[in-house]
């Protein structure tokens, strides 16, 4: 049922060593789901029965991390395999290793179990398989494979309580259900529609990390327009401002265009879809009488990222990144004299370019704009100074003071 030779070998090795030691020891999770789907898995974690401290003492290179829910950390010189010990979840024994808060959000989980109570204790059936590789055998307590073979994503548990412990299973319900072309059971729809505002309680770096996983995985638009039908784009982005028909199109094209990329093996940053998801707010708070105040531009970037900072911890390497995109749009809208050199030499000048050409894209009108720099971008001296000579013939005022197309500063 599952080809031993597309599991990491390093994983398989864990394994063998734990049971050595007289520990029980599984792949489990999302590894076994997507080898059941016929999807290369693109990590392996582990659950065993010993704890963290025996585990530690087992594999030299290896590192404890977390304190409210303990794992290890197993590596070699090209691998990290994440080994977590079975957990019960059962309040009976607690000494302070299970705390929840007023909404039943799981704070702190540190009492070891069964895989029988670890299984329990998992979000969805697809998600709690143990596949020993040594014997071949799946343990499944929840019906996993029933549910992988309907195609259903179905809650282990009453998801009332499930998603009250961790609201964050309300976002991975849908990226599940996009990634695997699965429906998700309706006690789960109406429990995402009541729970979703849980969300709000959630730690922005951790929602940082799940923006990532929605938008960066291939699947963005479809995630995006699942989340705006479950009312829970807001947890995820900053979306004060009114959405106009050119907003909605950017914020469809972007999503597009990052699917696109990671298709075709390309790069993709959260920089860049952050750029253009807020780049509705950023208009909202410069734009007067129809122009971009520039005053107020500059002003409204860190305003604008502050606010979003509140909702997704978004690391301060990508704050210049999106910024120096949004500024670049300003000068590639200034294409006379020396300028336009400059802007191309920009390290940032690929990002802003292509920005510009999904600002023309969800403007639905022709723009030159976006055609002048693609041809200013050849290698061709003499060209490139015939481009600038144009446009200083043709409109040298607005070039030079106007920004921005008039789909946008509507």
């Amino acid at each position: 049922m599952i080809n031993n030779e597309k599991i990491s070998k390093f994983a398989i090795s864990i394994i063998k060593t734990l049971q050595k030691n007289n520990y029980q020891a599984y792949l489990v999770g999302g590894c076994i789901r997507d080898l059941l789907c016929d999807i290369n898995p693109k990590d392996f974690d582990i659950a065993t029965e010993a704890t963290p401290e025996e585990i530690r003492k087992i594999f030299k290179a290896s590192r404890i991390i977390g304190r409210r829910f303990k794992l290890v950390h197993i590596f070699n010189s090209s691998e990290l395999i994440e080994v977590a010990t079975f957990r019960s979840g059962d309040s009976k024994f607690n000494d302070g290793n299970l705390v929840t808060d007023h909404t039943g959000k799981i704070i702190r989980d540190n009492i070891w179990g069964t895989l029988d109570q670890d299984a329990f204790r998992r979000d969805f059936t697809i998600n709690a398989l143990y596949y020993c590789p040594i014997t071949r055998k799946i343990q499944d307590p929840n019906n996993g494979i029933k549910h992988i073979n309907e195609k259903l994503i179905f809650s282990i548990g009453d998801p009332q309580q499930r998603f009250a412990e961790d609201p964050v299973r309300s976002l991975r319900a849908i990226r599940f259900s996009n990634k695997l072309s699965f429906k998700i059971d309706k006690k789960i729809k109406n429990t995402i529609y009541e729970k979703g505002y849980l969300l709000s309680d959630i730690s922005n770096a951790r929602l940082f990390d799940e923006f990532c996983k929605m938008f960066l995985n291939g699947a963005a638009e479809k995630n995006f327009n699942k989340l705006k039908s479950f009312n829970l784009t807001q947890y995820l982005i900053l979306a004060k401002s009114k959405q106009t028909k050119f907003s909605e199109n950017l914020a469809k094209e972007s999503l597009i265009n990052t699917d696109i990329r990671k298709q075709n093996n390309k790069s993709v940053s959260p920089g860049f879809l952050f750029a253009a998801l807020l780049w509705n707010e950023i208009l909202n708070k410069s734009v007067r009488n129809g122009e971009i105040n520039l005053r107020l531009f500059f002003r409204s970037m860190d305003q604008v990222l502050r606010q979003q900072q509140k909702i997704t911890a978004i690391p301060r390497k990508f704050h210049t990144y999106i910024k120096d995109i949004w500024v670049l749009q300003l000068k590639l809208h200034s294409r006379i004299g020396k300028q336009p050199y400059k802007t191309l030499k920009h390290p940032r000048f690929r990002a802003a370019y292509d920005f510009l050409l999904l600002r023309e894209k969800a403007c639905k009108v022709k723009s030159e704009v976006g055609g002048w720099w693609t041809d200013f971008q050849k290698n061709d001296p003499t060209l490139r100074k015939k481009l600038i000579a144009n446009i200083q013939e043709k409109n040298f005022e607005e070039t030079y003071k106007k920004f921005g197309f008039s789909e946008e500063l509507r």
